[in-house]
């Protein structure tokens, strides 16, 4: 079983092509059973925020399972996979490990370093477990990428102070808006997004923030948390959008919703009972939340995810990420380097069998050419049989276990079975991202067979 990843985000996509492959919570249980359904997907979970779509699973083959899942992700879509192969990009084995590591300390997303991508791996995690689709393979990976997650934000300053997409996002409100301080705010949704940017708005000296979701009780909860940080809020219904609208300075908007919450005609209706001032929306839904009409409104300025890939696409935060970066890779290779070593476990325990059984067959010999042995001297000769054994066996098998734990070391644990004529043990295999394995380091785009030519010849020039 191999591990493999295929992937769409911000950095492979612009914001129309995200939308369309954009999973909901609704189907997300749905997609996990689809791509098990197949005999290439042993385990699987999918990763789906406002800037990527990745699945993650553990594959019997890389062409098998790379079909299953561009399939999987086209039909969801609604697209052909001509369409969407440009956007891919596939990650093997090694380099399957070391991406999810990066996105997990956040150098891969929009915003590098912000903190919530952690939350949201989590989540993902936690969804599949629940659905079924996760074994042994992806609970270390996933548990391992979290650690490694908190260990970057917690021995460097990567998170800039808490920066992510909706402090992005409320930065150019406020540029616009001229400050947030004492401004009126509407929320529209009332999940992780929502309470995120109620937490900033605070932060902001925003002066009351109205929240509309469509489960009520939801909207209440974040109503009643933000009271409680001194700031004034209550709670309208979604029929009751285009009012709340009109008494806004800003509205940010992420509900998950498929189609547009805010449309064209609730804002133009909103905008006869108001004066001139400013109106901004933050739409951070995938997919988007906002009607594209909003924005050629007068008076309305758009902030959505489009805008910011276009800013915060050269943004980095120079030597922190170089630290960053040096942290994932050195929990990597010791990832890496265990997962090898576990991998001869299975050729030492035959190993250790094998000679357990030759010792217990040369003792029953023992006592059928000596029945008259005492009991005594018969239990000295086991013991020192035993230790024997256990010595001559020890330097080897400590050996191929350290050796296991570099590049190429799993051909040692091949000999040790071919010269002691051990049953062949199946092992979850995970190279590393310069093993002779398809995709060993690069991240590839292209149509599907330019896919699979270039990981295949990644892993051969490496």
């Amino acid at each position: 079983m191999n591990l493999l990843t295929v992937g769409i985000s911000h950095h492979s996509a612009p914001v129309r092509v995200l939308e369309q492959v954009a999973i909901g919570a609704d189907d997300l249980a749905k997609i996990l059973r689809e791509l098990l359904d197949n005999e290439q997907i042993g385990e699987a979970f999918v990763l789906s925020t406002c800037n990527r779509v990745e699945v993650y699973a553990v594959a019997e083959t890389f062409h098998g399972g790379l079909d299953e899942v561009i399939r999987v992700l086209a039909r969801h879509a609604g697209a052909e996979v001509g369409d969407l192969s440009d956007h891919f990009y596939v990650y093997y084995a090694g380099a399957a490990v070391e991406h999810l590591f990066s996105v997990a300390a956040g150098l891969d997303s929009m915003v590098v370093g912000e903190a919530q991508i952690l939350g949201q791996i989590r989540q993902s995690y936690q969804e599949a477990t629940e659905v079924g689709t996760v074994g042994k393979t992806l609970h270390e990976l996933a548990q391992q990428a979290l650690r490694v997650g908190k260990r970057v934000h917690a021995e460097t300053d990567i998170d800039n102070e808490g920066a992510s997409v909706v402090s992005e996002a409320l930065s150019d409100a406020d540029a616009v808006l001229g400050g947030l301080a004492g401004r009126k705010a509407l929320l529209v949704g009332a999940g992780s997004m929502g309470g995120l940017a109620a937490a900033q708005l605070k932060r902001a000296g925003i002066g009351e923030v109205v929240v509309a979701n469509r489960t009520e009780a939801n909207g209440q909860r974040l109503a009643e948390s933000v009271r409680a940080d001194g700031v004034p809020a209550r709670t309208v219904p979604l029929s009751e959008l285009h009012s709340a609208i009109a008494a806004a300075d800003l509205v940010v908007s992420c509900t998950g919703a498929v189609g547009a919450v805010v449309t064209e005609e609730d804002v133009a209706a909103a905008l006869t009972t108001r004066d001139e001032r400013p109106l901004v929306f933050c739409d951070l839904g995938l997919p988007r939340d906002v009607a594209p009409e909003v924005a050629q409104l007068p008076g309305v300025t758009v902030v959505d995810l489009a805008s910011l890939q276009q800013r915060l696409s050269e943004a980095r935060n120079g030597n922190e990420s170089e630290r960053a970066e040096r942290i994932v890779a050195e929990e990597l290779r010791n990832y890496l380097a265990a997962q090898r070593s576990a991998e001869v476990t299975p050729t030492v325990t035959a190993l250790r069998k094998r000679a357990a059984e030759v010792v217990d067959k040369e003792l029953l010999r023992l006592d059928s050419r000596l029945p008259e042995l005492d009991s005594d001297v018969r239990n000295e000769l086991v013991r020192t049989v035993r230790r024997v054994v256990d010595k001559l066996l020890h330097t080897p098998t400590v050996r191929v276990k350290q050796l296991a734990s570099v590049p190429g070391g799993a051909s040692y644990a091949n000999a040790l079975r071919e010269l002691f004529e051990l049953d062949q043990q199946s092992t979850a295999v995970l190279g590393t991202p310069h093993a002779e394995e398809p995709g060993g380091g690069q991240k590839t785009q292209a149509s599907r067979a330019q896919l699979c030519d270039r990981a295949e010849q990644d892993g051969e020039d490496r």
